[in-house]
């Protein structure tokens, strides 16, 4: 089993070669970054401190200096033909820059008075006779070095600008590339939501699957986006930083690289909480997500048996429960970023002044300025993507987790959709021994044997719970029997594709649920085989056109969510010309008749007679009269088939059929 981390691995590898290119510009705008010390290094050391190199008495020329009717060129810029006469050097002694010729024996801590110059290290003096620089006299001695700093200059605004546009590009692409990752999980998950079994929705609210689709790949792509871009960014630039640490000088380099056994360390200790902490604040998350989407669901029955204060009381409950685990989370990041980083910071730098305090003492061994500027430089840089690392920890075990939830539900084992085709059925149905319970050895159908021929009515009644709702869904396949068969014109279904299965079957839910949308793309689900005359022609074979002729926009008449905005008869008699649009030559009605007004009932009954030919309909209904003319009539109770016939076969039995008819006889007089 791969672990998460190597599975949203493998998700970046799709687009590989975006990645690839981003870290190449982000190792382009690194280099062209970190050559700013470097070139810092030889602006201080050759050219502004270069003064103090040796000086050649020559004749006049380029990049000559003239001092006391000589002329005086450094030694580094004399070509091979050039004359060369008596040397001289330029110290710097406190504030003054002093002249002296010749050039000196050592060097050490200087000191000038009256005219000498006098050199100390350790045990050793030197004099020299020696001349203090003006103002104008200096500067005459730095303006050959001016046209080679200004070069320098420009070099080095031209690596700045090349950075700058290089970052920008690797930000830019890897800023796509996670949007596209994330764009491609969310596919992954909707699209497995669509083949995972009826069954895993009874256990797990909306909201929940909800949070997975939402709030957790949005945390992944915080890791693509911000995450990875920061590690990339941060390792890069150390990788750069340490290799010009190793050039400029090995031993300091060596010292800091005890960051990155320290820095590893924290990261696996910090990991081991945070991983704790985060899983219970996306669970918690997922928890309060599905809450308020069964609040909102649910909020006129809420509001009509006063249950406010309890479920904001249980709502209160969660969230303080996801409060502690942040504040946790809060506590175990404030130990670290800006406090890891300082201490490390300062450990280095103290190693650092412990070190160049030690050289400074070395006669052997001088640090030059720009070596030293250099080094402040990286080391100080090498803490920004330290940080950088620290920081992002967080989001980092957040995304973790987060995954973890993702491939989780992608784990789920799904039913593969399938694009199959098989002729339209003739509609004979048969269920032979079927037994089947949502839990394992729990059986709510028992022994369920009968058959329905095609162009057949069959009406299955019960009391509720006696099984009728399971038998269609056994013959949806949105679950499959434990033991028996079902078969539709001689095959088992279980041996068709769900989809192929489906594809000649319709159904009305007692419930029905519309999308947004308009009138007619309810009834078409915007199915492309479906025509607009279909739709129209199925709307008025229900007797829609009746109900929906007072409507502004007719059939193209805007519906809200779940059709809040019509009446239980309105959506009912979109969704049976929905199940009519589609042509099946298998009909269900699941108590389609229950919640619909008299009138609107009546609709339905004329246009049943006429929609019936050539199609086997089951009906599911509580109300008896709807289904005096069916063909057959199975009555179940307590998952068995304990009657079945006609109508007036089953009430000249005088049996459990005719008992629930006169009962229901009784109460409508009543009610009369």
């Amino acid at each position: 089993m791969k672990t998460t981390g190597r599975r949203l691995f493998d998700y970046a590898l799709l687009y590989k070669k975006m990645i690839v290119a981003a870290l190449l510009m982000l190792t382009v705008a690194v280099v062209a970054d970190l050559s700013g010390p470097f070139i810092a290094k030889h602006l201080i050391d050759n050219h502004v401190l270069g003064i103090e190199s040796s000086w050649i008495q020559t004749d006049s020329g380029k990049d000559t200096v003239e001092y006391k009717g000589h002329f005086y060129k450094r030694e580094d810029y004399l070509e091979g033909n050039e004359t060369k006469l008596e040397s001289a050097r330029i110290l710097q002694v406190n504030r003054n820059f002093v002249f002296i010729e010749g050039d000196i024996e050592f060097d050490g801590e200087r000191s000038f008075h009256d005219g000498m110059l006098t050199i100390t290290s350790g045990e050793k003096t030197a004099t020299y006779d020696a001349l203090v620089l003006s103002g104008a006299e200096l500067l005459q001695f730095y303006m050959p070095e001016v046209p080679r700093m200004l070069k320098l200059l420009a070099f080095f605004f031209g690596l700045l600008i090349i950075a700058a546009f290089f970052q920008y590009g690797q930000r830019y692409v890897l800023q796509k590339t996670a949007n596209r990752i994330i764009q491609k999980m969310r596919e992954d998950v909707f699209a497995q939501i669509q083949r995972l079994r009826i069954h895993y929705f009874d256990n797990l609210p909306a909201g929940k699957v909800v949070a997975r689709i939402t709030n957790d790949t949005e945390a992944i792509r915080e890791l693509y986006v911000t995450v990875l871009s920061t590690f990339f960014t941060s390792m890069i630039y150390i990788t750069g930083i340490y290799v010009a640490l190793f050039i400029l000088n090995v031993k300091l380099a060596l010292i800091c690289l005890l960051l990155i056994p320290i820095l590893y360390a924290w990261i696996i200790l910090y990991r081991k909480y945070a991983s704790q902490y985060n899983r219970v604040i996306r669970s918690r998350n997922s928890d309060i997500n599905g809450m308020v989407n069964e609040s909102i669901q649910g909020m006129n029955v809420i509001q009509a048996f006063n249950r406010e204060k309890e479920i904001q009381s249980d709502f209160e409950k969660l969230n303080h429960e996801h409060f502690r685990f942040q504040n946790k989370l809060l506590n175990l990041n404030s130990l670290t970023s800006h406090n890891l980083a300082g201490v490390l910071r300062n450990i280095v730098f103290v190693a650092f002044i412990w070190y160049f305090g030690g050289e400074s003492l070395s006669a052997s061994s001088v640090i030059s300025l720009g070596m030293l500027y250099a080094f402040v430089d990286y080391v100080t840089r090498l803490f920004q993507p330290v940080q950088g690392i620290v920081n992002q920890l967080a989001n980092l075990e957040q995304a973790l987790v987060a995954g973890e939830r993702v491939f989780k539900l992608l784990d789920e084992k799904g039913i593969d959709v399938s694009d199959q085709m098989i002729p339209r059925y003739k509609g004979n149905v048969s269920f032979q021994h079927v037994f089947f319970g949502y839990k394992e050895n729990e059986y709510v159908l028992k022994d369920i044997d009968f058959e329905a021929r095609q162009g057949e009515t069959v009406a299955l009644v019960g009391h509720t719970g006696s099984g009728k709702s399971s038998i269609i869904n056994l013959l949806f396949r949105f679950y499959d029997c434990q033991k028996g068969s079902i078969s539709i014109d001689g095959i088992n279904i279980q041996d068709i594709p769900h989809q192929t299965l489906r594809k000649h079957m319709g159904i009305v839910l007692q419930d029905p649920y519309l999308f947004s949308g308009t009138i007619a793309s309810n009834v078409s689900l915007d199915d492309p085989a479906i025509s607009r005359e279909k739709v129209e022609k199925a709307l008025k074979n229900v007797g829609a056109d009746k109900v929906f002729r007072n409507l502004e926009q007719g059939f193209d008449e805007p519906v809200l969510e779940k059709g809040s905005t019509l009446s239980s008869g309105q959506r009912q008699l979109i969704s049976f010309a929905r199940a009519l649009a589609f042509d099946p030559a298998i009909l269900i009605l699941d108590e389609a008749t229950s919640s619909i007004d008299t009138e609107t009932e009546v609709i339905i009954q004329e246009a049943m007679d006429v929609l019936k030919e050539g199609r086997t309909t089951f009906i599911i209904a509580h109300r008896l009269s709807t289904i005096r003319n069916a063909d057959q009539i199975i009555v179940l109770d307590k998952g068995q088939i304990v009657e079945r016939g006609t109508h007036d076969e089953l009430m000249a039995l005088k049996g459990k059929y005719h008992q629930m008819y006169q009962l229901q006889q009784g109460q409508s007089a009543k009610v009369g």
